[in-house]
């Protein structure tokens, strides 16, 4: 059984800088000093490429190119320091980032991405609401916009806390961030009730070969697969807004960034 083994809160601002290779579990904390010391590390910035409208995330596909997510619904990439003179996938049509936190929000690409040509992208639909859908790239150059297999949809009360996260664990399942729906003090009480995938992370089964036809499936091993009264999609809940998350490559600890309000912000480890 997989249990939260530490939970945070840092006052003031984190800053985490990720190297591109990018029971139940309930998120709870209590404020608690920092033992984060900046003056430790020698970080720095480089720029790799530029000219790009609202770059929301940047992930890769295994070879030498990086995949930059624009919010109003454009995939871009950069290899070798220049961006390509066309779009790897354009859904402007599409995505509705008509608000701040709305959009074109998560990418990832299957972990047999070189033979199957298979992503998966998060967005905000024109009504508001949140989208994971499957595409292919045929020729491994640029994604087909008319491949769109949707995966799963989330109405979403609020225009914020719309999450948006996308990655494959090292279990080779899809992990998908979800926010509680926005609105200030989580009014609906999205977070704690199980009842609803916001304010969660999902863990599903996207291989079209394991899925008998299927959009999902719902692996055996998620905490309340069994649970009539809860989502068997979740893997964890008490979110507030999981806006990023990212896997540990040398333990599988899965490190969340959860958004918080006004005075924190929070990172989780599963």
């Amino acid at each position: 059984m997989h249990r939260v083994r530490t939970c945070s809160r840092f006052a003031g601002i984190f800053f985490a800088f990720v190297l591109l290779a990018t029971g139940p579990l309930a998120i709870a904390t209590t404020a608690q000093e920092s033992a984060f010391d900046p003056a430790a590390f020698d970080v720095g910035l480089e720029p790799v490429a530029e000219g790009f409208a609202a770059p929301l995330y940047v992930t890769h596909a295994g070879d030498e190119r990086l995949f930059v997510v624009e919010q109003a619904g454009m995939i871009q990439t950069v290899e070798g320091g220049e961006s390509a003179e066309s779009s790897f996938l354009d859904l402007t049509d599409r995505v509705g980032s008509d608000a701040s936190e709305r959009g074109l929000l998560g990418l990832a690409f299957a972990p047999n991405y070189t033979e199957t040509g298979l992503f998966y992208v998060n967005y905000t639909d024109l009504d508001g609401n949140t989208v994971v859908s499957r595409f292919a790239s045929p020729d491994g150059v640029t994604g087909d916009p008319e491949s769109e297999e949707v995966i799963l949809t989330q109405e979403q009360p609020f225009p914020n806390h719309n999450g948006g996260m996308l990655a494959f664990g090292p279990d080779n399942y899809l992990y998908i961030g979800l926010g509680d729906g926005g609105g200030q003090g989580d009014p609906n009480g999205n977070g704690q009730s199980l009842d609803t995938w916001l304010g969660k992370i999902l863990r599903i089964e996207v291989d079209p070969d394991e899925t008998g036809g299927e959009p999902y499936a719902v692996p055996e091993d998620n905490p309340f697969v069994s649970d009539s009264e809860a989502r068997p999609e979740i893997w964890a809940y008490g979110l507030r807004n999981p806006w990023r998350f990212s896997f540990d490559r040398e333990t599988g600890d899965l490190w969340i960034g959860d958004v918080g309000q006004n005075e924190y912000e929070e990172v989780s480890v599963l």
